[in-house]
C-alpha cells in the first residue's frame, strides 16, 4: 500500500486546512462540512488528517477502542479485567459508503457463528471501528435517509444501541464527523447540515502558478509515494506537534463574557437557527486562540470562527447561496449595531434578529409585469407554497438514492424477504433459519449448529426511496399571459423545484412559445439555476406544443444514455392551446413511452373551458390537474369540509 498524500503537500486551500485541523485540536467542534467541486482535494486533506493526530490508547483486541483508563464497563467484548494488557496506536479513519446498509453501520448478528455454532454474538460495525477516531462520509449529500436518521441519533447521543433478531447490544460511538460534498449533486438534508460543527467551501486556484504547482507535486507523488511522502514527513511531524501543543494549551484559553454577548448578538443579527450557532462558534473561537498560541480569545478569533460555523445555519430558501460576506459580518459587529449587554442573569433583554419571515398567498395581484419587446412580458412568480408529492410508481430495481418515489431493491429497510437466485448479498437471518430448521431431522445435525443447505438461504427485501429526474415542459405562449396566469405558473414552478431540492431530484427546464421550443436547463440537480431561468422567462407569441413534446422526447433520449437508473417524471403546463405548428397528440404518444410518469397541469381558466388539456393528458397516459389542485393543503380543505357537513 502505498503512503498517503501527505497534509502538508497541498497547495493552498487554507480554510479547508484550517476547519480540518480545529477538529482535530478540539473534536468537540462538532465535525467538518467541505463543499466543493470535483479535483480540489478535499477528499485528499480528509485522507491526510489522521497522521496528524496523536496515537490513542486502547486495550489490546477490543474492537470498541476502549480506552484503558476508563474502560466501558458494559462493553459487549468485556467486562475487561484490570490487568487486561493496552496498546497505542493511530487513530483510525473510517470511511462510510454512501450505499453501505445498515447492518454494516450499525453492526449486526454475527452470521457464521449464529450458523456455525448456534450462538448469538455481535459483529461490530463502522460506527465501532470510528469510535475515538474520524468516520469520513464522501459524497454525504448522497446518503440515504436510513443511514442519514442511524447518523442523527449517534451524533446527539454518542452512543450506539442496536436492536434486532434478539441482540440488544450498547457501545460508545465518538468521533470527528467530516463529510464532502459537491453542491451541484444536490444539497444536504439540514437536520445532518446542522450537526456538523464548521463547514468550508474549497475552489480551485485560479493562479496558473498554484495550478503549476499542484501538477508537478501530483507527478511527484504518483512516480514515487514513499519518496514523497518522505520529503515532505518533516512538515507533516510540525503539523502534529501543533495540534497536540494546541489540546494541551486549550483548558487554558479563555473566553470573555464581553465576547460570549457579542457572540450571541451576532448570531441573532444574523437569524442563526437553534442556539447550536452560538455553542459552536464559541468552541472554534477558543479553539483558534490555542491553535494560534494564545490563552486570551479576542474579536479576530469570534469573526473568523463565525465564517466558519454560521454560514450553514442562517434561515435561508433553496435557491439562496449559503455563506456569510465578511462585509456583513463587520456591520454585524459594528458598535453601532451593538446591542445594550444584559442588565444581570434575571434579566429578560434580548438582542432581536433583524430577520422576520412571513408567510404569502399565492395571489396574481401581487406580481408585477415587465415589457421586454414587441408582444412579449416577463412575469414575476407568485408566492410559492407547498405542492403535493407528483412521484412515479413503484420500481422494482433501486435508482439514484433520494427521497421521491418508492423503489424495492438492494438499500433501505428490510421489509421482507426472498430465495436468493445465487449467493445472498444481503442474508436475512431470521428468515433463513426459518427455512432450514424445518429441515433438522434426517440430516446428520451434531452439536448446536444448524446443518444448511444453500436452498435455505434467504436474502433481505429492502425498501427505500429514490430520486427521480424532473422535467418541466412549460407553455410560454401569448395565451398564457392572459389575466396574469403565467405569473400563478411560475410560482407552482418554483414550489414544485423547492420539493425537488427537499428530495434530491435532478431537474430539467423547457418553454415552448412564438416557433419553436427551447432547453432553458439541461438535466441538473442545481435546481437554482432552474428557478433564476424560470424568473427570467418571457411570455408571448404563438403556441407550439407539438415542438416543445417534441422537444421534451430529445432531452429525455438524450438523458437516458447518461443515467439510465433515474425516472424521468414529466410535469406540462398548458392550457392545451395548440395555435402553431402540427397537432400535438402524435407527439404526446411518443413521448409516453420515455417518461415513468407524466402530469399535465391545466392552466386553462373562465367559466367556458375547452378541455384541451385533457386530451393531451389522454395521449400522454398522464394525470390531469388544475392549476389550484398542486397544493398540497387543497386535500385537508376538503377533508375538513366533510367534517363540518
Amino acid at each position: 500500500m502505498s503512503a498517503l498524500y501527505p497534509f502538508s503537500a497541498i497547495v493552498g486551500q487554507e480554510d479547508l486546512k484550517l476547519a480540518l485541523l480545529i477538529n482535530a485540536v478540539s473534536p468537540e467542534v462538532g465535525g467538518v462540512l467541505v463543499r466543493g467541486e470535483k479535483g480540489t482535494a478535499k477528499s485528499t486533506a480528509v485522507r491526510a488528517l489522521a497522521k496528524l493526530l496523536p496515537p490513542i490508547r486502547v486495550i489490546a483486541g477490543c474492537p470498541y477502542s476502549c480506552d484503558p483508563e476508563s474502560p466501558n464497563p458494559d462493553c459487549p467484548a468485556g467486562p475487561h479485567p484490570e490487568d487486561t494488557p493496552a496498546e497505542t496506536r493511530p487513530v483510525r479513519l473510517v470511511e462510510l459508503p454512501v450505499g453501505a446498509s445498515t447492518d454494516r453501520l450499525a453492526g449486526t448478528l454475527d452470521i457464521e457463528k449464529a450458523l456455525s455454532e448456534g450462538r448469538k454474538s455481535f459483529e461490530p460495525g463502522l460506527l465501532a471501528a470510528a469510535h475515538r477516531g474520524i468516520l469520513y462520509v464522501d459524497e454525504v449529500n448522497l446518503l440515504s435517509d436510513h443511514l442519514v436518521d442511524l447518523l442523527l441519533d449517534v451524533a446527539a447521543m454518542g452512543v450506539n444501541h442496536v436492536e434486532r433478531e434478539g441482540v440488544s447490544v450498547r457501545h460508545p460511538s465518538r468521533f470527528i464527523l467530516v463529510g464532502t460534498m459537491n453542491p451541484e449533486e444536490g444539497e444536504l438534508r439540514p437536520q445532518l447540515l446542522d450537526r456538523f460543527g464548521v463547514t468550508v467551501d474549497v475552489t480551485g486556484s485560479p493562479d496558473p502558478a498554484d495550478r503549476v504547482e499542484v501538477v508537478r507535486r501530483r507527478l511527484h507523488y504518483e512516480a514515487d509515494a514513499e519518496d514523497f511522502a518522505a520529503k515532505w514527513s518533516a512538515a507533516d511531524a510540525a503539523f502534529a506537534h501543533s495540534v497536540e501543543a494546541a489540546r494541551s494549551r486549550l483548558p487554558s484559553v479563555h473566553l470573555s463574557d464581553d465576547l460570549l454577548f457579542k457572540t450571541s448578538a451576532l448570531c441573532a443579527e444574523l437569524g442563526v437557527d437553534g442556539l447550536r450557532g452560538d455553542i459552536v462558534t464559541a468552541k472554534t473561537a477558543r479553539t483558534l486562540a490555542a491553535w494560534d498560541e494564545r490563552d486570551e480569545v479576542d474579536l479576530t478569533d469570534i469573526k473568523r470562527a463565525a465564517l466558519l460555523a454560521l454560514s450553514h445555519r442562517r434561515r435561508r430558501g433553496p435557491f439562496e447561496q449559503p455563506g456569510i460576506e465578511p462585509e456583513e459580518l463587520e456591520n454585524a459587529l459594528s458598535p453601532d449595531n451593538e446591542p445594550e449587554p444584559p442588565e444581570g442573569p434575571g434579566s429578560s433583554k434580548t438582542p432581536s434578529s433583524s430577520h422576520e419571515h412571513g408567510s404569502g398567498q399565492m395571489s396574481g395581484s401581487e406580481t408585477s409585469e415587465t415589457r421586454v419587446g414587441s408582444g412579449e412580458k416577463a412575469h414575476s412568480a407568485a408566492e410559492p407554497f407547498e405542492p403535493v408529492r407528483l412521484q412515479a410508481r413503484e420500481k422494482g430495481l433501486g435508482g439514484p438514492l433520494g427521497r421521491r418515489s418508492r423503489s424495492v431493491g438492494a438499500l433501505g429497510h428490510p421489509v421482507g424477504s426472498r430465495e436468493a437466485d445465487e449467493g445472498p448479498r444481503d442474508v436475512a437471518l431470521a428468515a433463513t433459519v426459518r427455512a432450514a430448521a424445518v429441515h433438522q431431522v434426517g440430516r446428520g445435525r451434531v452439536g448446536p449448529g444448524l446443518v444448511m443447505r444453500p436452498w435455505d438461504l434467504r436474502e433481505n427485501v429492502r425498501e427505500g426511496r429514490e430520486g427521480n429526474l424532473i422535467l418541466f415542459l412549460v407553455d410560454a405562449s401569448g395565451s398564457m399571459a392572459a389575466k396574469k396566469r403565467m405569473s400563478a405558473v411560475k410560482g407552482a414552478v418554483l414550489s414544485l423545484l423547492n420539493d425537488a431540492y427537499q428530495r434530491r431530484d435532478k431537474v430539467a427546464l423547457i418553454s415552448f412559445r412564438g416557433e419553436g421550443a427551447k432547453v432553458l436547463l439541461h438535466p441538473t440537480s442545481g435546481v437554482e439555476l432552474a428557478a433564476t431561468r424560470l424568473e427570467e422567462l418571457p411570455t408571448g407569441g404563438r403556441t407550439p406544443l407539438a415542438a416543445g413534446l417534441e422537444r421534451a422526447a430529445e432531452v429525455l433520449k438524450r438523458e437516458s444514455l447518461r443515467d439510465r437508473e433515474r425516472r424521468p417524471l414529466l410535469v406540462l403546463m398548458t392550457d392545451g392551446r395548440t395555435t402553431a405548428g402540427p397537432e400535438p397528440l402524435k407527439a404526446a404518444s411518443r413521448l409516453r413511452a420515455l417518461v415513468s410518469e407524466a402530469f399535465v397541469v391545466d392552466t386553462e381558466e373562465g367559466h367556458v373551458r375547452l378541455e384541451m388539456a385533457a386530451e393531451i393528458s389522454s395521449s400522454l397516459g398522464a394525470e390531469c390537474m388544475r392549476l389550484e389542485d398542486l397544493r398540497a393543503e387543497t386535500l385537508v380543505k376538503i377533508v375538513e369540509r366533510g367534517r363540518a357537513a
